[in-house]
């Protein structure tokens, strides 16, 4: 693949990751999802104010737009580097999306998408991730942990020589704007404040004066 191709999916993966599901889903139902719980536009935040359904909507959405651009830059056999840039973008338009404003949601399921696309074997830590969240019911403690374990295993994957140099540096990447995204929560998780997985709000629809 040619530059202006690389670019051309580069730019379309930030396009892509930068659709804001949880807005869009939340907006069906008179819900700013900004302005309630945590303020995210993801899967979390949206199961949090919109129930399971619509949860599971936005986190297939989120990890379909980290994934397919992953999978086209692949198919298209563009260089590590530039499909690792691919992957890393696709979860910087979610987190800093230009249609809201520079913001967005915390980058797990989109990220996910996008490792899973250059690794597929990472869709195992899945297993652990549901083992912490129901354990702890802490949703944020389970993403850091594979936001650690998963780029911990594709560097040493990568020393050895069994994965591409490139590949395992997007995956930190991604993992690295992943714990960036989760300061607070870090925080919260210190100080024992953080929210609970499962615990609902009941959001009051905007008022009619009230901004969208």
């Amino acid at each position: 693949m040619d530059t202006a191709g690389a670019l051309l999916l580069i730019a379309g993966a930030y396009l892509l990751g930068a659709i804001p599901w949880g807005l869009v889903f939340g907006k069906l139902k008179g819900i700013d999802v900004r302005r309630h719980g945590s303020g995210g536009t993801g899967a979390t935040n949206t199961l949090r104010l919109l129930g399971w359904k619509m949860a599971l909507g936005v986190f297939l959405l989120d990890f379909a737009k980290g994934l397919l651009p992953v999978l086209l830059a692949r198919a298209h056999d563009a260089s590590d580097w530039a499909t690792a840039t691919v992957a890393i973008t696709a979860v910087v338009g979610h987190c800093w999306s230009p249609f809201i404003g520079f913001t967005g949601g915390k980058g797990m399921a989109t990220g996910g998408g996008a490792a899973v696309g250059l690794a597929w074997w990472l869709v195992l830590l899945l297993l652990p991730i549901i083992a912490i969240v129901a354990l702890t019911r802490y949703v944020s403690l389970a993403s850091l942990f594979a936001a650690v374990v998963g780029p911990t295993i594709m560097v040493v994957l990568a020393a050895r020589g069994d994965f591409p140099w490139g590949w395992a540096l997007g995956i930190t990447g991604i993992a690295g704007i992943i714990v960036y995204q989760h300061r607070t929560n870090i925080a919260r998780l210190r100080n024992g404040t953080e929210r609970k997985f499962g615990n609902r709000e009941a959001p009051q629809p905007p008022a009619a004066s009230e901004p969208a």
